[in-house]
């Protein structure tokens, strides 16, 4: 029977930056234009931090009744582990994809109705990712999910639901957010190529090989930065979006230097690190570009 500290674990607390980090970039890009709504910012944050651990905890049942976590070089799986029972993961993780959706009614029902739509999209992907007869994140669609899920719908989806319009601010907060997702899960799927390919998982990493996957980890870490240029057009104050360039310099560093299985956690940390750090940034200085 798993402990407490076992499920909080499981949950996956290291990919929480990637459910705060759109929704701080999305209220930012929002209160530059004049349009911050505090509490539906808040709703906005309970919607991703919901979706993304259940997300974390659907990937861990799905996984691990197909086997995938049977031989884990990262860290713990509930189900892989026999910690916990698939059905007591499936119930942790519709009970998670529930409260999002509840959260996400509220919203959509205050702002706009028509993104219902889009939040049922989000809980298909959220549960098919890894789940159904044929998952997209064993097909190397996994990244473009993450960069349109947390990146591009979770931001806009956050300024919109403020401003009731984006912007390109907003949009280019938004693709850089979404890079540094998607580098978050690159370095995942680089760290685990060995055991994907021998259970069959084909992530973009096994499809693209050790080598090239490093490639895309670096360009991706990249792209936030050369947005952070193009965010100077709107005001000076985005230039302190490069004070995450050391903590991105960091995350690459394991990369680069060419570690495998657990020597590579540290590169999923620090990418998400520097992913909240660019995002608080950037935000903030849109928002002093206003006043």
């Amino acid at each position: 029977m798993a402990t407490a500290a076992q499920w909080i674990e499981g949950a996956r607390p290291r990919t929480l930056p990637n459910a705060i980090a759109p929704v701080v970039a999305g209220t930012g890009a929002a209160a530059a234009i004049d349009g911050a709504v505090w509490w539906k910012a808040l709703l906005a944050l309970g919607v991703s931090l919901a979706l993304i651990i259940g997300v974390n905890f659907a990937n861990d049942y799905s996984d691990g009744i197909r086997g995938t976590d049977d031989e884990r070089v990262g860290p713990l799986r509930l189900v892989g582990s026999g910690l916990a029972s698939p059905a007591a993961v499936r119930g942790a993780a519709v009970a998670s994809l529930a409260v999002g959706a509840v959260l996400g009614l509220i919203l959509a029902v205050l702002s706009a109705p028509w993104l219902l739509l889009v939040g049922a999209v989000c809980l298909a992907g959220a549960w098919f990712y890894t789940g159904g007869s044929k998952p997209y994140g064993y097909s190397g669609f996994g990244e473009i999910a993450v960069f349109v899920f947390f990146g591009l719908v979770a931001v806009l989806g956050t300024q919109y639901v403020q401003a009731l319009r984006i912007d390109w601010a907003g949009v280019a907060l938004a693709v850089g957010v979404g890079a540094f997702s998607s580098a978050v899960l690159v370095a995942n799927n680089l760290r685990d190529i060995p055991t994907d390919s021998e259970t069959g998982k084909t992530t973009l990493a096994v499809k693209l090989g050790d080598t090239r996957t490093r490639t895309v980890h670096l360009v991706l870490l990249v792209v936030p930065f050369v947005l952070t240029l193009a965010l100077v057009a709107r005001t000076p104050w985005a230039l302190a979006g490069l004070l995450a360039l050391p903590l991105a310099v960091r995350a690459n560093a394991p990369v680069r230097a060419n570690r495998a299985g657990l020597e590579l956690i540290p590169a999923l940390r620090d990418s998400g690190l520097a992913l909240l750090a660019w995002s608080v940034l950037s935000a903030g200085a849109l928002w002093l570009g206003t006043r």
